[in-house]
């Protein structure tokens, strides 16, 4: 099992001055699930090297095992101060790719040329591909072999309004997820905000936010094996 996981690496959120970057959450959970069920992961970024965390994302409030188990592993500290550059792969190498969220993405990845390719590369071959919360941003420009929305008519979920809107960066954010991907003929979703929420259809799987990390990560390893 060889998962190929793919990071921000945008730090500025919008123009309020603060930072951003991926959630840890969305990195730790699914990080673990895979590993402990023996897979072999890669971490890859736009520019290589140490993608940005999102400070928030680093607070008491968010602290989970996963999280608490991330501060002290230094391997896995040292393997994401390494990613590789995402133009240097391919996804002949892989059988899933995952994307963890944070507001990153959406400045970088939902418009990155070689995250398109390897996203379209792994639909043609059949391979798995996940994103959770706000990562599923990075759908939104991928093409189907017919040239249409690689979304079109396929049910999706992401980062809702009402959640964008209890975080207050409804005006900050480049757009709103759930309208980009309704505005692509995604069959949208949600759960209740918060709360773990997970859309399966084929070979695209997609989470609603950061509680539903390690629900995306358990429905790949279920299709892997």
């Amino acid at each position: 099992m060889n998962i190929l996981f793919v990071l921000t690496s945008h730090d500025a959120l919008g123009d309020t001055g603060e930072k951003t970057g991926f959630w840890v959450e969305e990195f730790a959970a699914p990080y673990y699930v895979f590993a402990d069920a023996g897979a072999d992961i890669t971490l890859a970024s736009p520019a290589g090297g140490l993608p940005p965390i999102d400070p928030k994302s680093a607070l008491e409030d968010f602290q989970t095992e996963d999280t608490r188990r991330f501060d002290q592993d230094e391997a896995l500290q040292q393997k994401l101060a390494n990613t590789l550059k995402l133009s240097d792969l391919s996804a002949d190498d892989y059988d899933a790719i995952f994307y963890p969220g944070g507001h990153g993405p959406m400045w970088d990845l939902a418009s990155d040329q070689h995250s398109i390719e390897l996203i379209e590369s792994f639909t043609r071959q059949g391979k798995i591909v996940s994103a959770v919360c706000h990562a599923p941003s990075v759908l939104l420009n991928t093409r189907n072999a017919e040239g249409e929305p690689l979304v079109k008519n396929r049910k999706v979920t992401g980062f809702s309004n009402t959640e964008e809107d209890a975080v207050g960066l409804t005006k900050v954010v480049p757009f709103l997820l759930e309208d980009e991907l309704k505005k692509r003929g995604g069959i949208y979703s949600q759960g209740p905000d918060w709360a773990p929420y997970l859309v399966e259809d084929g070979l695209l799987i997609t989470g609603q936010n950061p509680a539903s990390s390690s629900l995306v990560a358990d429905a790949v390893l279920t299709r892997l094996k």
